[in-house]
């Protein structure tokens, strides 16, 4: 209905004046029914082409509209909107469109199937995923699934840091704890991880415990000496362990990138060689320095630590020219804030390469902390994991969908706080009860009408007119927008807002309204709008990973 207003006012302005610029059309949904279905402020920049007033040029623009079955009035209001009234053939389209395409109601071909890869979690394998990487994963997810129904070809990525001083740290916390220190203990790793996980690692190491990992079968030795041993180990059961949890919360990944990978095959020394090569490294205090501050780093950044060890930002370079050389020419990054700072130092790194690769690539999507509360007080640590909460405690607290929805419903740059007991709570108070419920109720109507759902269809526009009614028409057929829009914007949070508005119409409609009826001619006007608002609610669910149940 968009792209048809916005020809007819196309065609209407060429009466008026030649070669204008197409972008002043703008074409936006009125905040109230009363006000239309949509509404274009076309006239306001024409006044000054014209040199009349905004009044008089919306006038002329609707005389010069032809008459459309789809439209039943246009109106000029205010300073010079002109307010577009739906006609109830249009209203009639709208539902029989949703009741076609089904599942696919809402999905686009905007991206064109360019490939687009988005990286997300990517925690480092010491430990449990706690809320933050929760979070990371709830966004993440929910921009793939937004990208891939707008028609792009996504590749969802989790980038292991499998190397380095942290890594160190872990396989010496196991091997301490699997000789019976303690952290208490003077002789424990001074920068050792002390969670309660640690003690579980070392004891299915010295029971030698196997299991399947990645299609790989561990076999731990059980040896305390072989530290080699330990820390394959300890990484695997790890990984395999933030595995279990991605998956119970929905979440999969198409690769899995590892930090090791890039010693292994000798990319971070071809990095390094490049950059040298190119002039943008020095020797200074017996380390090797980046010129990051000619890409607009605050401060140059060591790459080669006087101790000979590579600091963790130079694999990250050349984990994101692998990226670049796989042929995204669209990589999307979604970290926790306290990533900020590596933003000017992965893309100074990279256009020192002198590679081609675009300042402004990749693209970053940080989200902030998340204050976990129950029972009015802060949460703060994990019975297992000791010094935070773990995404496991959230997902075994209030369940999967409950989880995914409180991390995606807010701007990803803005603080959460996550109240447990709203997100148990089984009343209209808790949103994501609120839109399953409405999801539920139509399932429960339409099973009581007892008919053949896939011949439901709206038949008679003109039974279709209480304001409930208009009202949830119009919030269904914003739903493709809606979707575009967050996917334009990497914001799903979007979605979650627009499901809450859509479930808050229906309820009213619902409370409003008898569906079961003899005129058979309307009730069926009515079923076919709830099986239609019921596909928009699942598909919206869906983008963000959550189920939608047909029976609470």
């Amino acid at each position: 209905m968009k792209d048809y207003l916005t020809n007819l006012l196309d065609n209407a302005i060429n009466e008026l004046v030649d070669n204008f610029d197409k972008k002043i059309i703008q074409i936006s949904r009125p905040k109230q029914i009363q006000h239309g279905d949509f509404s274009s402020n076309a006239s306001l920049p024409l006044a000054k082409i014209l040199k009349k007033s905004p009044l008089d040029i919306a006038d002329q623009i609707v005389k010069l509209m032809p008459t459309s079955s789809l439209i039943d009035k246009i109106e000029v209001a205010g300073a010079g909107y002109i307010n577009f009234f739906l006609s109830s053939e249009a209203r009639m389209q709208i539902i029989n469109a949703i009741l076609k395409e089904k599942q696919n109601f809402g999905k686009s071909t905007f991206g064109q199937n360019q490939k687009i890869q988005v990286e997300f979690v990517s925690a480092n394998p010491t430990g449990p995923l706690h809320v933050g990487h929760g979070r990371g994963a709830a966004i993440g997810d929910s921009i793939a699934r937004l990208l891939s129904a707008t028609g792009w070809n996504v590749t969802k990525e989790f980038y292991y840091n499998d190397a380095g001083s942290q890594i160190n740290s872990l396989a010496l916390s196991v091997q301490a704890r699997a000789k019976k220190i303690s952290p208490t203990n003077k002789s424990f790793p001074k920068d050792g991880y002390q969670g309660e996980y640690i003690n579980d690692i070392a004891d299915a190491f010295l029971s030698k415990k196997e299991f399947n990992f990645k299609e790989m079968q561990i076999k731990p030795s059980g040896n305390i000496e072989d530290f080699s041993d330990i820390t394959e180990f300890s990484i695997a059961y790890l990984r395999n362990e933030q595995d279990l949890d991605l998956e119970s919360f929905n979440v999969t990944f198409d690769v899995f990138s590892l930090e090791s990978s890039f010693y292994q095959s000798g990319k971070v020394e071809e990095i390094i060689k490049l950059l040298n090569k190119n002039g943008h490294t020095y020797e200074k205090d017996n380390a090797l320095w980046l010129k990051t501050t000619l890409y607009g780093d605050d401060k140059d950044r060591v790459m080669r630590k006087t101790d000979g060890e590579y600091t963790y930002f130079v694999p990250d370079i050349a984990y994101h020219l692998d990226k670049w050389e796989r042929g995204f020419k669209r990589v999307i990054n979604e970290q926790g804030a306290d990533h900020h700072s590596t933003i000017n130092r992965v893309r100074g790194g990279l256009q020192a390469l002198e590679k081609n690769i675009p300042p402004e690539w990749p693209e970053y999507v940080l989200h902030q902390m998340i204050t976990v509360m129950k029972n009015k007080k802060e949460v703060k640590i994990s019975k297992r994991a000791g010094s935070y909460v773990t995404l496991r405690d959230l997902i075994d607290e209030v369940g999967c969908d409950a989880t995914r929805y409180f991390l995606t419903a807010r701007r990803a740059d803005s603080q959460l706080i996550f109240d447990i007991d709203l997100a148990k709570a089984k009343n209209n108070e808790n949103p994501v009860y609120y839109i399953q419920y409405a999801h539920a109720r139509i399932s429960r109507v339409l099973e009581q009408w007892g008919g053949k759902k896939e011949n439901l269809k709206a038949k008679n526009g003109d039974d279709i007119k209480n304001l409930n009614e208009l009202r949830l028409i119009k919030n269904i057929s914003e739903f493709p927008e809606v979707v575009n829009q967050a996917a334009k914007e990497l914001a799903p949070h979007q979605i979650a807002s627009y499901l809450k508005d859509c479930a808050a119409e229906f309820h009213s409609y619902y409370n409003d309204t008898k569906f079961l009826i003899d005129d058979k001619n309307i009730m069926e006007n009515r079923l076919a709008l709830i099986q239609a608002t019921q596909y928009v609610l699942s598909n919206g669910l869906n983008l963000l990973g959550v189920s939608a149940p047909h029976k609470m």
